[in-house]
């Protein structure tokens, strides 16, 4: 099996004195490819047109899976986020929002969804309803949630709560930024759903450029191989 090899390039430049920029770049796909059944072989009435979720370049997909954070029990707003549900997908399927924030999901498919979560960091149900309705819920504390519809075993998505609001995903190309972060030393995070987590010392000051990197391989049995420092 080839290694996989994902390398974040991060060119930490203080702008303004306190924003942090920086790259993801991904060499080789991590994540498996998401086998969905025909809809004939689970439906009932309605057909709906099943999202492929695939895009030219898979490996700007991974670059967009990929979550960076600061941590750190930080003062923050906490906000409102979306989770769609459409053509029987969760939309996006890597969702990143601040502890104490709430996730509204949407149903925009003519029949029933579920949301529902197992995770440790918070467990729930929302229930079976229609289209055009909504159901919410908050995230009081920091983790992983692993969201599922127990409609459609196809449908997943990962929320992470971050500790604050220096939050973001990479775009397509790898780049971030984490704006108006305060001087000082913090923990950056990156984290992908099949590589888990990456961290390492910073220190946020004005006028001084720090240069971080992200080394992840994968060994043959996809396990997460960690540099130590």
């Amino acid at each position: 099996m080839l290694r996989a090899v994902l390398i974040f390039g991060l060119n930490l430049v203080a702008v303004r004195a306190a924003d942090i920029e920086g790259y993801v770049v991904i060499e080789r796909q991590l994540t498996r490819p998401t086998v969905t059944a025909v809809a004939r072989s689970y439906e009932r009435g309605v057909s709906v047109d099943l999202g492929s979720g695939q895009q030219e370049d898979p490996l700007a997909l991974e670059r967009t899976r990929v979550v960076i954070y600061l941590e750190g029990q930080l003062p923050l707003p906490p906000v409102t986020a979306t989770l769609d549900q459409k053509h029987q997908r969760f939309v996006p399927d890597t969702l990143v929002v601040s502890a104490g924030s709430t996730v509204s999901c949407p149903n925009f498919d003519p029949i029933f969804h579920n949301v529902l979560s197992l995770s440790k960091a918070k467990s729930f149900d929302l229930g079976n309803y229609p289209k055009d309705h909504t159901r919410r819920v908050t995230f009081p504390t920091p983790g992983i949630i692993f969201v599922h519809c127990h409609l459609h075993p196809n449908m997943a998505a990962a929320i992470v709560i971050s500790p604050n609001q220096w939050n973001t995903k990479a775009k397509g190309t790898g780049r971030f930024v984490l704006s108006s972060v305060p001087s000082g030393s913090y923990t950056i995070v990156a984290w992908h759903k099949a590589a888990g987590f990456f961290r390492q010392p910073i220190r946020v000051s004005p006028n001084r450029a720090t240069n971080v990197q992200f080394v992840i391989p994968l060994d043959e049995s996809g396990a997460n191989v960690v540099a130590r420092r």
